[in-house]
């Protein structure tokens, strides 16, 4: 295949980058500058450096050219803040560029696309009763983006949407999505963590590269798959954090929803007198974070996964977490494209 990859030089894009060329294929891709220093960039990745969403339709198209396969790793989560409404920021990152760039990749030829969406979609549709496209504008843009990018399966080209949880593993030079946690753990009171009970499932950078390529490789018509690999208690998860914070004896005291829910109110306060919407809602996501949401592995499994060292992948996502909170290093923050 020739594949054309928004986001080659993330975290997630670059290592799904590297993965296809191992397997003989060939991979084109657009992405901002600069690159994080030290970074392992594939150089056989032919790379375009601009931002897509500023390109014309003959500019993409040229880049579509000749690709059988594309693949979607750009666009932006829950945790890029933005002013109200911050619906509209998730349109315009990861529902609008989609119903504009699919049309292209149809008119160019392209047989396959893979799109990486998030784990919330999953449990959204799992779980109607707990209204979580209701509470949670990111959760219900996701829902959106999924539902454009299936809206476009067909006999020409099929779809197939990564509904992706948390995902550990470091990239040289950029600053990871965990330093907020680090942030947070260190910021509490009495050097203890306040947490509540429940868990969640994860994979590794490597795996998640593995699920883009077995999707681009396998999927047929339009789907959505549920990924996850290790399902974790939070106590389980933070005891490996701990470490990597050098405090492997910090104590969890775990906290009620109601107390969960307090602090969200507080948290909505906060981010309403700086202007800022939060795409979770802080006092609904008390429901989620006091539950386990687990998900089988059967579906990664099935588009190749292999086994990782999960316990290594988030120690050295936060010891460089730690560094980055610290000073210790200059990375590249997370950027809305």
């Amino acid at each position: 295949m020739h594949v054309f990859l928004i986001g080659g030089t993330g975290l997630l894009g670059s290592a799904a980058a590297q993965l296809f060329l191992e397997r003989g294929h060939k991979v084109r891709s657009v992405a901002l500058p600069p690159l994080p220093a030290g970074a392992p960039i594939p150089p056989e990745m032919e790379l375009t450096f601009g931002n897509y969403l500023d390109m014309s339709d003959q500019e993409l198209l040229a880049l579509l050219e000749g690709c059988d396969c594309f693949v979607f790793a750009a666009g932006v989560d829950e945790r890029v803040e933005f002013p109200p409404p911050v619906y509209e920021a998730y349109e315009r990152f990861n529902i609008q560029p989609l119903q504009r760039l699919l049309p292209l990749a149809k008119q160019a030829g392209v047989t396959r696309t893979v799109v990486l969406g998030s784990y919330f979609s999953y449990f959204a549709k799992e779980f109607p009763e707990m209204e979580l496209t209701r509470k949670h504008p990111y959760i219900r843009s996701r829902i959106a983006q999924e539902e454009t990018a299936l809206s476009f399966a067909d006999e020409r080209m099929s779809v197939a949407v990564l509904e992706l949880p948390y995902i550990f593993g470091t990239q040289p030079g950029r600053r990871p999505v965990w330093t907020i946690l680090i942030e947070q753990l260190s910021n509490m009171p009495g050097g203890v963590t306040m947490y509540p009970k429940g868990g969640t499932t994860m994979l590794t950078v490597r795996q998640t590269a593995q699920c883009i390529v077995g999707a681009a490789e396998k999927n047929t018509g339009g789907n959505a798959y549920p990924i996850g690999v290790y399902n974790l208690r939070w106590d389980d998860f933070l005891a490996i954090v701990h470490s990597a914070m050098g405090q492997p004896e910090r104590k969890i005291i775990h906290i009620a929803k109601w107390m969960f829910r307090m602090y969200g109110k507080g948290m909505r306060k906060k981010t309403a007198a700086a202007n800022i919407e939060m795409g979770i809602d802080p006092v609904g996501l008390a429901d989620i974070m006091c539950m386990n949401t687990f998900i089988d592995r059967e579906w990664a499994v099935d588009l190749g996964v292999t086994e990782d060292d999960i316990k290594s992948a988030i120690f050295d996502s936060a010891k460089l977490s730690v560094d980055a909170f610290s000073g210790k290093q200059d990375l590249l923050e997370m950027k809305a494209t």
